[in-house]
């Protein structure tokens, strides 16, 4: 951040008074900007023990699967940024179930949440951020082509518990890989 959004003029990097972190402080005016992590919030949409994905028309990871998900917009709940995204992203549409997955991503100042959602018909198709949807059953999900880290574990967690017969809410500090790999 160069400028203030409230007046405009520079600003600098350092603690203003009473915080304990760098901030972005306008010298001019004095605002405070602070950035803080993103909600990246979707669900995990079912249809007879299926589960639909959506091929990435766009980077990061373009090509690669992942669930319905995005990040979340001011002024909307996080069930409501969930069923948004899967409608942007899947033309699905979609009842949103309880809280499944919260996955801390420090590394990339992001939190990923993601909810069990039921399909509420099979009227669905790529969105724009899409290049094809599909309904996977679990033997079929291309756990390979997964394009992020906090989807494949929140598909294993969805998978582990529907074959114990109950679904359990998992949170999960992700820490950055030696690979590289999200």
């Amino acid at each position: 951040m160069n400028y203030c959004s409230h007046c405009g003029a520079p600003v600098e990097l350092k603690v203003p008074a009473g915080d304990s972190l760098p901030r972005h402080v306008c010298g001019r005016c004095g605002t405070v900007h602070y950035l803080n992590p993103k909600m990246v919030v979707g669900a995990i949409p079912e249809w007879e023990e299926r589960i639909l994905l959506c091929r990435r028309a766009i980077e990061p990871r373009a090509g690669l699967w992942t669930l319905p998900a995005g990040f979340m917009e001011n002024a909307e709940t996080t069930a409501e940024a969930a069923a948004r995204e899967t409608l942007e992203e899947a033309c699905a549409r979609v009842e949103i179930g309880e809280m499944f997955s919260f996955i801390n991503v420090p590394h990339i100042n992001q939190v990923h949440i993601l909810y069990r959602a039921r399909l509420l018909d099979l009227d669905f198709a790529p969105g724009q951020e899409s290049l094809e949807v599909q309904l996977f059953e679990e033997a079929r999900i291309p756990w390979e082509e997964i394009a992020f880290r906090t989807i494949g574990l929140t598909l294993r967690h969805y998978f582990e518990d529907r074959r114990a017969g109950r679904y359990g809410f998992h949170v999960r500090d992700l820490v950055y890989p030696a690979d590289g790999k999200r």
